[in-house]
């Protein structure tokens, strides 16, 4: 049997099936500015983006989804808009009358966390009926208006119950999807698609890989949406975004993708258009999907190879995908050959680390500072340590789970306002940004990670 996804309707967008994969951004406009978010939805269309996600942290602001989309209308654009949510259900209910889809994260609709460690088969079993009776409105909402649903597994931000069983390992977050799903099928809502969300390439492959093989173990072929989170920017940013992306289309896993960049959210546009016409999803056989690597444990190759590629472009995208594939499947152990881009495909994976690291994410409305200056100064002082790994997030959703396994978070926490990290600990709240870098170097040197230049 070949795996195939389902296809669904995303308005006037038809997502998985025989379809190409379809482009996907994130504007990064406040969505109560209607007019610079309608300005730029247009730009990233115009750019050959096929769904625009518009974030919606309350109700307010889902609400304006209205005023957004009847002015895209207007103006003649009709493609699908995508209601991004966090910590709001209600924000979901109102969204889903009005867009094409709504994105939400599994943890809006667990128990709180309380510490808890343990769960019996009942307390879990009891969990999910309580989840089911929370997503009930939504969903009911959703096949009302023909709404389709993408559900994020966030690898920073796993249920207690999900932890308690599995931990923080791509098993957990394919279970945590696959619970969903099996959720919305006793509601009769099948109109999904499902990402795993994480900075770290094997994490987001290996999770991915896992969902799939859950899906097809237990009758499900939903779409599947494809994206390294918080990537970073420039030749990194989009190397990164390749080798992880690319290795599950060579695998013949992902319908739909987004390259996140800390940049303009139309510079995404070229760089996915990129990788999906050099690396068209595969149609695989189930045999090859259920038998895809998903450890973290190397196959016992430690050979080298590099491949000839007719230019850097394509030495960036399709070696990317290629090479890096092969060093998270422990085929080969690094690449033989000293160029940047190699360099930069091998600290990509985690194969080998060359220089410091930044775990950016791309901003969106939720951001209150200038994350892209801000991380270009980081950089500017910071890129000589090597092995360190430092977070720059927009806001609170973002950080710090997505960046748990950051040495130094910067995250944005208010209008101007840094919060700054040691690990997963909080070190200083509410710093003015015009202060916060300093403050992040001098936090790095009282801790004895700092070398000069």
């Amino acid at each position: 049997m070949i795996y195939k996804s389902s296809e669904i309707q995303i308005g006037t967008l038809a997502l998985g099936g025989d379809n190409p994969v379809r482009i996907q951004s994130m504007t990064n406009t406040d969505t109560m500015d209607t007019r610079a978010t309608v300005d730029q939805t247009m730009a990233l269309a115009d750019a050959g983006c096929e769904m625009v996600r518009i974030t919606a942290p309350d109700v307010r602001a889902a609400e304006n989804l209205y005023n957004i989309k009847n002015e895209l209308v207007r103006r003649g654009y009709t493609l699908p808009l995508v209601a991004d949510i966090h910590f709001t259900p209600r924000a979901a209910e109102v969204a889903a009358t009005i867009v094409e889809k709504v994105r939400i994260n599994p943890g809006n609709y667990v128990d709180r966390n309380t510490g808890k460690t343990s769960f019996t088969d009942q307390e879990y079993a009891d969990e999910l009926s309580r989840i089911q009776e929370r997503m009930a409105a939504l969903v009911e909402i959703c096949k009302r208006y023909g709404t389709a649903m993408r559900i994020g597994v966030n690898h920073g931000s796993l249920s207690e119950r999900i932890m308690s069983r599995f931990g923080d390992t791509p098993f957990g977050m394919a279970t945590s999807a696959v619970e969903f799903a099996q959720i919305c099928r006793n509601l009769d809502f099948h109109k999904l698609v499902f990402s795993m969300k994480a900075s770290n390439v094997k994490v987001m492959v290996y999770s991915t890989r896992l969902l799939v093989q859950k899906m097809l173990q237990n009758g499900m072929s939903y779409p599947v949406h494809l994206g390294v989170t918080e990537a970073g920017d420039a030749e990194q940013g989009r190397i990164k975004s390749a080798a992880g992306i690319g290795t599950l289309l060579l695998d013949g896993i992902g319908d739909t993708l987004r390259v996140s960049l800390t940049e303009s959210p139309v510079a995404e546009i070229p760089v996915a258009k990129d990788i999906v016409e050099r690396l068209p999803r595969k149609s695989v056989d189930e045999d090859a999907i259920m038998a895809l690597k998903t450890s973290f444990e190397p196959c016992g190759y430690n050979r080298k190879m590099a491949p000839h590629y007719a230019n850097d472009k394509e030495y960036s995208i399709f070696g990317a995908a290629e090479l890096g594939r092969m060093l998270i499947d422990g085929q080969i152990a690094e690449i033989d050959d000293n160029s940047a881009i190699a360099q930069d495909i091998m600290q990509s994976v985690g194969a080998k680390i060359f220089k410091a690291e930044y775990i950016s994410c791309p901003s969106c409305g939720r951001t209150q500072y200038d994350i892209q200056q801000a991380l270009q100064e980081i950089k500017r002082h910071t890129a000589h340590l090597k092995g360190i790994k430092i977070g720059v997030m927009g806001c609170i959703v973002n950080g710090p789970g997505e960046m748990a396994d950051a040495h130094y978070g910067y995250v944005g926490s208010g209008k101007g306002k840094i919060t700054l990290y040691k690990g997963r600990e909080v070190v200083c709240r509410n710093i003015d940004q015009r202060d916060a870098v300093e403050r992040l170097v001098q936090l790095i040197k009282d801790n004895g990670d700092w070398i000069d230049n």
